[in-house]
């Protein structure tokens, strides 16, 4: 059940790479990250609200874990996808979604310093596996990093870095609110709110903002919502797998989005980013991985 919840926020993800970089041809990242976020909000709590009116169990407020989803959100999200949005610009959806996947190597060793979580040598293996896989999928055609400008590259590389440990601790702290208080939908709603008021506070001229938000191009606005509801839903499987399996291995699971970004990349909006035999390999190394962690 874990992985499968995990294979469907990797969905998710993937999916939100593709809107944002149609959202930010549009709209400015400072003002579309703010509706993204509301967005995630919103859509949160109407998920809490059905999960409360379904649930058989009654809902109990704890304070610690709800501590530890409100401090995911800060560092998950706020920080580490605004990074992720800065990466995208500089980088490129199928580059940046190769970075992204290497935050679940973070993940390993913050879950074993928070939450004392360790796997076996064969896990490990597993997870070295598809993390190389990943890696391996870049392609070395026309679209290769070496390709970019010296200045953006370096740009790119240090908001890769940041995004990497910002999403790779965020995840640990969402796993270890998760092994105090299981409560995924609205430990997720804690953590996006938190992520929401730190935007907010972070933004100085609300004036331009309001008029910026209020005079925009509409469809970057929509996109932008789109965003907001593919990252909610996202945040809240992977919360979920979390319950299930390993916080490493979820996390794992989630960023295998260059699976789905390079296909799409290079199939349906004609990227240069051209698929090999690297590529295949890689694929196939993930592939392999994923389905041998499942049967383990």
């Amino acid at each position: 059940m874990g992985i499968t919840l995990a294979l469907l926020a990797m969905l998710c993800f993937a999916a939100n790479i593709f809107i944002l970089r149609a959202a930010m041809a549009r709209m400015s990242i400072e003002w579309g990250f703010l509706v993204m976020l509301a967005v995630n909000v919103l859509f949160t709590a109407v998920a809490w609200a059905l999960e409360l009116h379904l649930r058989g169990t009654q809902f109990a407020f704890q304070w610690k874990g709800a501590a530890w989803f409100a401090l995911s959100g800060v560092v998950g999200i706020f920080f580490g996808r605004r990074m992720l949005l800065d990466a995208i610009h500089a980088l490129g959806p199928a580059r940046t979604s190769v970075l992204h996947s290497s935050s679940p190597a973070v993940t390993l060793i913050a879950a074993w310093v928070l939450v004392g979580e360790r796997l076996g040598a064969y896990e490990l293996a597993l997870m070295a596996l598809v993390i190389v896989g990943l890696w391996v999928t870049q392609t070395s055609g026309g679209a290769g990093l070496g390709e970019l400008r010296p200045a953006a590259l370096r740009r790119g590389a240090v908001f890769g870095l940041l995004l990497i440990v910002g999403f790779g601790v965020g995840n640990a702290l969402r796993g270890l609110a998760m092994r105090t208080w299981s409560e995924a939908i609205f430990g997720s709603l804690l953590g996006t709110g938190s992520a929401l008021l730190c935007q907010a506070a972070s933004i100085r001229a609300w004036p331009r903002a309001s008029a910026e938000l209020l005079g925009g191009d509409r469809r970057g606005l929509a996109l932008f919502a789109a965003s907001g509801v593919a990252t909610a839903c996202g945040s809240i499987l992977t919360t979920s797998a979390m319950g299930y399996v390993e916080i490493a291995i979820a996390t794992l699971i989630t960023f295998t989005t260059p699976l789905v970004v390079f296909p799409v990349s290079v199939f349906v909006f004609g990227n240069r980013e051209g698929l090999g035999l690297r590529t295949v390999a890689g694929a196939v190394m993930v592939l392999a991985g994923v389905a041998l962690l499942a049967l383990r």
